[in-house]
């Protein structure tokens, strides 16, 4: 085995390939070849520059860690989404072409069969392969979805050159056989995919009608006096006809109370029941109750 090296990866996959017949497949392998060849023309990469691997229904280029990725970057957001319009401009239904890209850098070694190895390398491939870029590309009206790895986003992408907006890629995380990946998508990321983007919350996470602050699991905290005294709380009596449903009754001996903005104060004891005796004072205005 090699050395290894460090390289560029670009990964380019067809949506769908296993559902066409040989025909269809032939055909669309060789628009693939087409598609992939003139981006890297645009991008100034010759052919002298990388290793192309056949893998199917997908390509697997290494690229000489030499060539701008900036450069490969701006032409598959851009010429790869015309060629793709252009295909599929004159293709019939079955032969639609669509496109998972993954950009990634990595060290990569050459074994005695030819065969590409490196952890790198198959981070790429998980990537290529994950539910979020394939649910992505489904809710896309256009027929390419791109993510790049961690390391190209944070050595590249994130400084913002011209034709590469940073702000165009968004965080996601991706759970994989080898870990918890990152990685950055071009363009919105889905919902409910499987995988995890970074900043969603589940909104089944939260109870419904949930105190602030609370955990969905306990009811809000009771209502405290203005003024410190003895107080406890007790179930209420059992119901009867005319009476409100049983629930936690307050017995409060001395302070004041608020509810709702008001307060009651003075010589109340045993408010229950929705009754309230003596004088009670609210919002500014007394109420005089006369005892039963």
């Amino acid at each position: 085995m090699t050395d290894p090296v460090s390289r560029t990866i670009l990964l380019l996959d067809i949506e769908r390939f296993s559902d066409r017949d040989d025909v269809e497949q032939a055909y669309l392998r060789r628009m693939l070849y087409d598609v992939t060849d003139r981006a890297l023309e645009a991008a100034g990469i010759d052919e002298t520059l990388r290793a192309r691997a056949d893998r199917g229904d997908s390509v697997m280029e290494l690229i000489d860690a030499n060539a701008p990725v900036t450069a490969l970057l701006r032409a598959l957001l851009t010429e790869v989404p015309a060629q793709l319009r252009a295909v599929n401009r004159m293709a019939s239904r079955s032969a639609q072409m669509r496109l998972r890209g993954v950009v990634a850098g990595g060290y990569v070694a050459v074994d005695r069969h030819d065969g590409w190895v490196g952890t790198d390398l198959n981070h790429a491939c998980r990537l290529l392969d994950a539910a979020l870029l394939r649910a992505a590309l489904r809710e896309r009206e256009d027929d390419f979805a791109l993510c790049v790895s961690d390391s190209v986003y944070t050595g590249v992408v994130r400084h913002d050159h011209p034709g590469v907006p940073a702000a165009g890629f968004h965080r996601m995380a991706v759970d994989s056989k080898n870990g918890l990946l990152t990685a950055w998508l071009h363009g919105p990321v889905p919902e409910n995919s499987g995988d995890r983007s970074e900043g969603c919350e589940d909104p089944g996470d939260r109870g419904a009608g949930e105190a602030p602050g609370g955990s969905g699991d306990r009811p809000a905290p009771a209502a405290r006096s203005h003024q410190d005294g003895p107080h406890q709380s007790r179930p209420a009596p059992a119901a009867h006809r005319g009476a409100p449903a049983p629930g936690p009754v307050l017995d409060i001996s001395g302070g004041t109370v608020s509810f709702g903005g008001g307060y009651v104060a003075g010589d109340q004891h045993g408010v229950s029941g929705g009754e309230v005796t003596g004088d009670v004072v609210m919002g500014g205005k007394t109420e005089r109750s006369e005892r039963p």
